[in-house]
């Protein structure tokens, strides 16, 4: 009966997540609408007359009333073709696959070295509180926590580029390698997303495993002679998890589609970046397929986070329709 009501209100979740998109794609369109300006004036600025912009804009359909406009750039997405840059007339989908690799290998790394560490330093540091290394990373945390990415890149930068020469201070993939042979590309920018993400993270998991530590289960079963290992497995880190969860798919969210600081601070050729630039050139098409793409991410994301946070620790499962 709990499977079933858990399955009924997971797809309530999905339904939500699909309005949701639909939503997110509405607003972003229309906000698009609202910026002085659009892609003709943007691309013959300077260089053309007021006839030529108008003729542009008919050209490239900014002539359209704005429902017209939304609603063919919807069909074209549900057939597949997410559209055409009005700058270059490039396809959105080629550049999301060009740049979506880079910004899927920086956010996969980053993400899977956030689990790990978080876990494992918030776990230790949750099962023995007060401790000299549990006192030490809070410091650290807190520390990395409370600088701006901008700055603390700034500082990794001039201490590991400039000062030590053992990192290279741009991020600059060669086209003609695999991005994996060009590791230390990674190691600068990873450490910039992690030096945000980590403190949030850490603090979370050691709470959660502090009060999993001391709760009646765990007591018993350490009364019982279970090995402590056993304990953290299946009574600490389970409950720990269903409470820290939703915000890690969140920090991980970001680290795969909000690295926007660390791409241009870097160079790191990303969507983050290119987001950037097409929304200054007002090329609305690449703004709705980059941002579609990384709105989509995160409600999977946090779709995810919710099914295992359901799994794990029935009881921090809230929301949703019951049955």
């Amino acid at each position: 009966m709990k499977c079933q009501v858990l399955i009924k209100r997971l797809l309530w979740r999905a339904s939500q997540a699909v309005f949701t998109l639909w939503l997110l794609s509405v607003m972003i369109f229309c906000a698009m609408s609202l910026v002085k300006g659009d892609a003709a004036s943007q691309r013959l600025a300077g260089t053309g007359s007021r006839e030529q912009v108008t003729a542009l804009r008919a050209q490239l359909g900014l002539d359209q009333p704005l429902a017209a406009r939304y609603l063919q750039w919807a069909k074209g997405v549900m057939h597949g073709d997410w559209g055409t840059s009005y700058l270059n007339g490039r396809s959105v989908s080629t550049l999301i696959r060009e740049r979506g690799g880079s910004s899927l290998a920086l956010g996969a790394s980053a993400s899977v070295l956030l689990v790990v560490i978080a876990l494992g330093l918030g776990i230790y540091c949750g099962l023995h509180p007060g401790s000299v290394i549990d006192r030490g990373i809070s410091l650290l945390s807190l520390g990395f926590a409370a600088l701006p990415e901008f700055v603390t890149g700034t500082l990794l930068v001039m201490v590991f580029s400039l000062t030590l020469h053992w990192l290279p201070a741009l991020s600059l993939l060669s086209p003609g390698q695999s991005l994996w042979s060009q590791w230390s590309l990674f190691i600068l920018p990873i450490m910039t997303l992690l030096s945000v993400a980590l403190a949030q993270n850490i603090k979370l998991v050691r709470l959660g495993v502090m009060r999993a530590s001391q709760s009646p289960a765990c007591e018993c079963a350490r009364l019982n002679g279970i090995a402590e290992y056993r304990v953290v497995l299946h009574w600490i880190l389970p409950e720990a998890l269903g409470h820290c969860l939703p915000v890690l798919a969140r920090y991980i969210t970001y680290l795969f589609a909000g690295a926007l600081v660390a791409e241009k601070l870097f160079g790191w050729p990303g969507l983050a970046a290119a987001l950037l630039n097409a929304t200054l050139s007002r090329d609305t098409p690449v703004v709705m397929g980059i941002s579609m793409v990384m709105c989509t991410l995160t409600v999977l994301l946090n779709l995810l986070a919710d099914s295992l946070t359901g799994l794990l620790n029935p009881a921090a499962f809230r929301g949703g329709r019951d049955a």
